[in-house]
């Protein structure tokens, strides 16, 4: 039987859906499969690893930042960053949605991976760059601007990993069905049985205990009531002048 989970390559411009949009590439010009859809986003003009499922509780424990499920980027910025400009992003740097949590930075290699198309736009007298970058949130276009934040523009942005799942062994444009690792099933079951403990409501009161009578008497019992307080003579009226 096949699993309940797909590991897809995704091409630069295609968007992460199945629905139309206009004339752009969608998800369903490569992957005909029903109600299966994709667990959390990656960007119309990134590349790389996109996880699909047909389980609600998985999807949102794949996509949830909740979860830590760290996320590997390769990143192709404009110029030789530099060491400086990494520990920078192993701090955390600020945005404007706030500061970035620390991020695992390293210098790569250029990568043995598929061309792009259409591809990069390369300036003679700039040079690019290589790097690794794992982070464990999910704001939006959060690398791109991670990188221009320490002055590091990105040129082409590549999900290589989603917790332990790699591009390893599929090509751009191809998916094939995986198997959810322990762990991860691991923590469906736990996010299930929070989910069924909050539909329980335990706060909630029966109907024989909403129908029972508060005490009576001048007392408070613990804020459930004021006391009653025997009503105030009228004041008695005077003569008006006249």
């Amino acid at each position: 039987m096949p699993s309940n989970l797909i590991l897809f390559n995704k091409p630069f411009r295609v968007l992460s859906q199945f629905s139309a949009e206009g004339d752009k590439a969608t998800l369903a010009r490569y992957i005909d499969i029903p109600e299966f859809y994709p667990a959390g986003r990656l960007d119309f003009d990134s590349e790389g690893l996109l996880l699909l499922t047909n389980q609600g509780a998985l999807q949102h424990v794949i996509a949830s930042p909740d979860f830590k499920l760290p996320k590997t980027y390769w990143v192709q910025v404009e110029g030789n960053i530099s060491d400086e400009a990494l520990e920078k992003l192993r701090q955390g740097v600020e945005l404007k949605d706030g500061v970035t949590k620390p991020a695992e930075a390293e210098h790569m290699k250029e990568p043995d991976i598929w061309d792009r198309v259409p591809p990069v736009r390369h300036r003679e007298n700039i040079p690019t760059s290589w790097l690794s970058l794992q982070i464990r949130e999910g704001k939006n276009r959060q690398v791109r601007r991670m990188t221009a934040a320490v002055g590091f523009p990105t040129l082409r942005l590549i999900r290589y990993a989603i917790g332990p799942y790699t591009l390893e062994n599929t090509e751009v444009g191809q998916w094939k069905h995986i198997e959810p690792t322990d762990n991860l099933l691991k923590e469906v079951i736990q996010f299930e049985a929070q989910r069924q403990r909050k539909t329980a409501s335990p706060n909630r009161r029966r109907p024989s205990e909403k129908k029972q009578q508060r005490p009576q008497g001048n007392k408070v019992s613990h804020g459930e009531g004021m006391a009653r307080r025997k009503p105030s003579p009228k004041p008695t009226s005077r003569p008006r002048r006249k």
